[in-house]
């Protein structure tokens, strides 16, 4: 029988538990604010949802190939996740240089929405997780086109919740962060190292 209690709690916990995509949104509600960070938000959820239809209509093939390709995923993953850490670290306090309630965001954008889908694919914890949740939870007892897109569905809601929820800590502590915006990034970039870290196999 399907454990819902189970389920749930696997579910929420991984999904809210900190991780690339919720610093993330953290760091950047922090840095541009909350309504451009949604633009980071949508597209996270948009590869979220996408990921999670692989892994369930693929996830035979998945689970079977999954030991040859999570070391190399593993590297990618991490060097990723380095990457946006070292960037979080060495980022300027640009909202100091904005009018706070005008909404402005500075002209020079980078593409939030590709950035937030893009990182899906390259964040094992987010495949490893598509892949455990179906096998475990889903395939069991659901296979039909329409209970597998509505688990997708579901999975992409609750990250979006969960993204929201860090952006809009983010967000509402922005004047006092903006005064240790330093220090901020510092943290951030540290926890993504350490997820980059616990990723790539290193603590095992």
């Amino acid at each position: 029988m399907f454990n819902t209690a189970a389920f749930l709690s696997y579910v929420f916990i991984v999904t809210f538990t900190p991780g690339p995509n919720n610093i993330t949104s953290m760091a950047s509600a922090n840095k541009y604010g909350y309504k451009r960070t949604l633009e980071f938000i949508f597209g996270v959820t948009t590869g979220f949802f996408v990921l999670m239809l692989m892994c369930s209509y693929f996830n035979l093939i998945l689970f079977n190939i999954i030991p040859k390709i999570k070391p190399f995923m593993s590297i990618i993953g991490a060097a990723y996740m380095l990457y946006l850490a070292f960037k979080i670290m060495r980022s300027k306090d640009d909202f100091k240089n904005t009018e706070i309630n005008s909404g402005e965001i500075p002209q020079k954008k980078e593409n939030l929405f590709i950035r937030g889908l893009l990182l899906q694919f390259v964040n094992p914890k987010a495949i490893l997780y598509g892949i455990t949740v179906v096998a475990n939870f889903i395939m069991p007892f659901y296979q039909s086109t329409g209970a597998l897109f509505l688990f997708s569905l579901f999975f992409g809601v609750v990250v979006f919740a969960s993204n929201i929820s860090w952006a809009l800590f983010g967000s509402l502590f922005k004047k006092f962060l903006s005064n240790y915006s330093r220090q901020f990034n510092i943290v951030m970039g540290l926890l993504l190292i350490y997820s980059a870290a616990s990723i790539s196999g290193i603590f095992n």
